[in-house]
């Protein structure tokens, strides 16, 4: 199969011949038909997170199973599938008690004694995130995806997977935000605005966007934003505040900045939390003023929307087809397996949302 693979940090992805193994006994594998190009993976290109190289990179997908092993239950041949990066084994403190997100067991990977998922010439080759979907078949365990409805275009499905999943869970389970509360939003990108639709589906009275890119300004509002700050020419925490008369509620970062970080826990008021859901660089840190946690104001961090994906992806399939969750408007382009090197390129202006890799284009 066709596979973008990462050989060296800082170069562009080669598209290669990989080989897959079979599924074993919990193991899926899928055709895959769409692949989001996200941000988390150029922090891997460009060497701000490590992963062992040689690997096909890619995490936010979709597609068609085409084999399960022979104790799968979950999904069968046929079955539309989103896969997700934050596989679960089922019985750790924290799939027990509903953080699935956080499960940090082995066994959804392949032991070291057995064969790797992905070798190229009898040499083995790193599976990234346990998915590596920038591929034309995945081989995953049965706990890193989860059946979709067949009328769920599969191209808007695969944004779930990672950047929807993110925001959106990072505003209904992480925060927890509720009716009438006020939401500010760092960064307008794919995960900034799907953050930004689900402070609209969870009710916030009142969401500020804020962007470095004034063109972000429409965009932002078609996915609920009641404001919008241009941070490239005013200071986005003095603005918040005086807007809101004392800060937010809720802060998102969604950049993965030091300063952006800082600027989100600025910018809430009392009792307020503020979220970092974007990938602070490894070796950075964030520095704040410690009065300002006397008035209640919390600082946490957010992995992947702690989702219970399961149960949630199904749900935000549903909000897209009812019109609720805005899809559409977060893909660029849709490109082919070749382009991605161009996708990222792109991806640094930061002037588009999400590029697909479609692997029947």
């Amino acid at each position: 199969m066709k596979a973008a693979v990462l050989r060296q940090v800082g170069q562009p992805l080669q598209i290669e011949d990989v080989q897959i193994s079979k599924p074993g006994p919990r193991e899926v594998l899928i055709r895959t038909v769409a692949a989001g190009v996200c941000h988390s993976d150029l922090h891997f290109i460009e060497g701000k997170y490590p992963t062992v190289l040689p690997a096909v990179l890619g995490h936010e997908s979709a597609g068609i199973v085409e084999q399960v092993g022979s104790e799968v239950r979950t999904v069968k041949p046929g079955d539309h599938v989103i896969t997700c990066l934050s596989a679960f084994c089922g019985h750790c403190k924290h799939c027990v008690t509903g953080h699935l997100s956080l499960c940090d067991g082995a066994e959804t990977r392949r032991d070291e004694g057995n064969p790797t998922r992905l070798t190229q010439n009898g040499e083995a080759m790193a599976q990234y995130l346990n998915l590596s979907s920038f591929a034309e078949q995945m081989l995953i365990h049965e706990n890193a995806c989860v059946s979709i409805r067949k009328d769920m275009p599969l191209d808007r499905a695969a944004l779930i997977g990672c950047s929807v999943m993110t925001g959106v869970g990072s505003v209904i389970h992480t925060s927890n935000v509720r009716p009438g509360e006020t939401v500010a939003v760092i960064g307008c990108g794919g995960v900034g605005l799907a953050a930004i639709n689900g402070a609209a589906i969870a009710g916030a009275s009142r969401i500020i966007a804020i962007d470095m890119s004034p063109s972000k300004d429409n965009l932002a509002r078609h996915f609920g934003a009641t404001d919008f700050i241009c941070a490239a020419d005013t200071d986005p925490v003095a603005a918040v505040q005086e807007m809101t008369k004392g800060g937010v509620d809720h802060a998102f970062e969604a950049v993965g900045l030091k300063k952006t970080s800082e600027q989100a826990f600025m910018m809430t008021g009392r009792g307020g939390v503020a979220n970092i859901i974007g990938m602070i660089p490894i070796g950075q840190t964030i520095e704040l003023p410690g009065f300002m946690f006397l008035g209640e104001r919390r600082l946490q961090g957010s992995l992947m929307g702690s989702n219970r994906f399961p149960v949630d992806m199904p749900r935000l399939v549903d909000f897209y087809l009812a019109g609720k969750l805005k899809l559409d408007d977060l893909i660029s382009h849709r490109i082919k397996l070749a382009q991605v090197n161009d996708a990222f390129e792109e991806m640094k202006t930061g002037k588009v949302a999400r590029s697909v890799i479609m692997f029947d284009a």
